[in-house]
This record gives C-alpha cells, structure tokens and sequence, in this order.
C-alpha cells in the first residue's frame, strides 16, 4: 500500500489538529503544509516542510491530497489550485460562502477526477450513524419531522473574531452548517425554504454583525418538514437533532448528551452520541461549564481541540485516507466526496439568506438553477 503524501492548507486551531491526526494515520503522512501565520510552528512539530505559495505546495510531486483548513472565505483558490495540479481535495465547511463559488469548485475537481470531499463532520457522529441504522430498519416507521436548535447567548467581545464576520464567516447559517446538512442526510434536498430573523440584540464594536436569531423552515415536496434554529440571542441554551417519525422519535442532543430513540409505546432506549461514555461527558462538561461563546466552542490557534472532536475528527481523516486507499464506498456517502452534499447544503442557505432577505418563500431550485454557469 503506497504511503499517501498529504499537504495541509491553513494550520489554525483546526487545521493544525487535522495535520496530526494524518500524520498518526497508516498509509498516510503529512508533507508539506502552507499557512503564511501558523505554518512554520506546525511543520516544526510535525517534521514536515513548509511552503511558501499555494502553487509550490499543490505542484509537489510528492503529495496526493490537499486538506484546505482555512476560514471559510479563504477555501475556493485553494480547492481550485489543488484541483488543477490533480490532488484529492477535502476541504472544511462551509466548503463555500455562495452557490457560484461552491459549484465552481465541485466542477473543477471533476473536471480533473479527482475526489472533493467536504468536511460535514455530523456524517462521522456514531449517533448520527445509529440513527441512520434505526431509521432504515423502520424503528421510527416514516420520518415526517425534524427540529434542530443550535443556540445560547454571547456576551460581549473584546477581540471580534472572524468567525462572527458574515462576511468571513457566512455567519451562523453557514459556519454552523452541520445541523443543515446532518437532516438533509437523512431527509434528502429541501425543496423550499422560509427564514426568519435578524440581529436582535448583538450590534455595535463589541460584537461581529452576523444575525443573532435564525429560523429556518424546510419543506421537502413530500408531506415532510423541518425546523433549525440558531443563533446567538437565546437564553437558554439548546443543541440537539430531533428526528420525528409515524412510530417514534430519534433525540440526538449535543448539550446534555446523549442519543434516545423513543418508540410508540413510549418505551425509550439510550445510546451514545460519540465513540465513548467517556466522551459523551467530556462534551456535556464543556457545555456547561465556561468554553462556550454564544452555545459555540471556538477553538484558537495553539490550543486543541477536545476529546470528542478529536475523536470525529479522527474518524473522518480515517475515512478520507481509507478512500483513497481503494476502500469501498456505500451508496449515502458518495455524495460526501464528490462536492454534492456541500452544493446541497449552501443551495439551501443560499436560497434561506434570500428569503430573509426577501420575505417570501423560496425555491431552492432557484439556487440549482445556477449550476454550472462559470
């Protein structure tokens, strides 16, 4: 088996974690990475080489896969650079802030063959994989339902981050995508959508300018719905994915957490949501306790991530790596490495950001409709 050459783009707080899950990898190593800011401390630790330009990194003969681990604006030149000199893509989300930018680079890797896989870590969560398992074996009976929240409260900053630049960051909708594209993998494309919302109370230098209060409704064509919220302006704090079905309901909850399936006749049975007890509670521990901004956990540079998020992180550069190995690929997953799960997931909040934008109900159609015009 031929040891993969990896190159990383962006060494931050998540980029840097990647760098080295890779590198603990079999048949996979790190060898060069590029971050003008970050790059050098990371290649120290990691023994490998440090570039100086996108093209000196994505030209090495001796890499066969990019991982582009930059903020969110910063992702297209990378993929689009990667794609050109033929390396296998993996790219974080949101893979892009717009529905032109994402199929553009979706048709530059395909243009090239090569695999453009997106960083939808939910995929990876042993809950969600369950849940999967319990919905296709009629536990449930039909989905008709799904609610999602992803909310708290954040309180003033004295350094605005990034991340809260809707500009950087797409704001919540788009930084925060996971819960989007997580019900999408279970109930398919939407096919209109309703938003509602705005900055309610978090204007001024103290705060970025992403809205602070988001509720988005999905309507998927067949009798089946859903609800996300998110946002920055909620005193109580939730996170969680309730699944609603004709026979029983699915609770995977990230703030208390944990997984419940509840059947009919109200009988419940409890399952993890990560690979361990141990990281079940590791996570409900920080949710309570103070590295929460705004119901986020956002990581800087230097500093790694926690047990859980190591852990699925793990998972899915695992995945990635055993893919480009040769290893089989199932039917629900091939939409994850070929852009179609990320061009899913931003056509649907693009077409959301429209109808806030707009005040009316819109087809994410209009989005689609979009594709391939570069």
């Amino acid at each position: 088996m031929k040891t993969l050459g990896c190159a990383v783009i962006g060494t931050g707080y998540f980029g840097a974690e990647l760098a080295r899950i890779i590198q603990e990898q079999q048949g996979a190593t790190v060898v060069a990475v590029y971050d003008p800011e970050h790059g050098k401390t990371i290649a120290a630790e990691l023994g490998c080489d440090v570039e100086n330009s996108l093209s000196a990194l994505c030209s090495r003969t001796d890499v066969d896969a990019v991982i582009v681990a930059t903020p969110n604006y910063l992702h297209r030149e990378p993929v689009l650079e990667a794609a050109r000199h033929g390396k296998h893509v993996f790219c974080e989300k949101p893979i892009a802030l717009s529905y032109e930018e994402c199929d553009e680079m979706v048709q530059a890797c395909k243009k090239h063959n090569v695999i453009f896989m997106a960083g939808h870590v939910m995929n990876f969560f042993k809950g969600v994989r369950k849940a999967k398992q319990l919905i296709k074996e009629g536990q449930i009976g039909e989905v008709i339902y799904c609610h999602s929240a992803r909310n708290g409260w954040e309180e003033a900053q004295e350094q605005v981050s990034w991340k809260k630049i809707k500009a950087k960051s797409g704001g919540h909708l788009y930084h925060h995508i996971h819960e989007l594209d997580c019900i999408q993998f279970i109930m398919g494309p939407a096919q209109t959508v309703t938003m509602t919302g705005g900055n309610l109370v978090h204007s001024g230098p103290s705060f970025g300018d992403e809205e602070d209060l988001l509720l988005l409704s999905l309507e998927f064509g067949n009798g089946t719905y859903a609800l996300c919220e998110y946002g920055s302006a909620f005193r109580w704090p939730e996170h969680y994915i309730l699944i609603q079905g004709t026979m029983g309901a699915i609770k995977l909850d990230m703030c208390n957490v944990g997984m419940t399936l509840k059947r009919a006749d109200g009988s419940e049975e409890h399952f993890l949501v990560h690979e361990s007890k141990e990281e079940d509670d590791d996570r409900t521990r920080i949710y309570h306790g103070l590295e929460m901004d705004g119901a986020i956990m956002y990581g800087k540079p230097g500093k790694k991530p926690p047990m859980w998020l190591h852990s699925i992180m793990r998972n899915e550069m695992r995945f990635f790596v055993d893919v480009l190995q040769g290893a089989p690929v199932s039917d629900e997953y091939t939409q994850l490495l070929n852009g179609e799960a990320a061009r899913s997931a931003i056509a649907t909040a693009d077409a959301a950001m429209i109808s806030l934008q707009e005040n009316r109900k819109v087809s994410v159609q209009e989005i689609r409709a979009k594709e391939g015009r570069q």
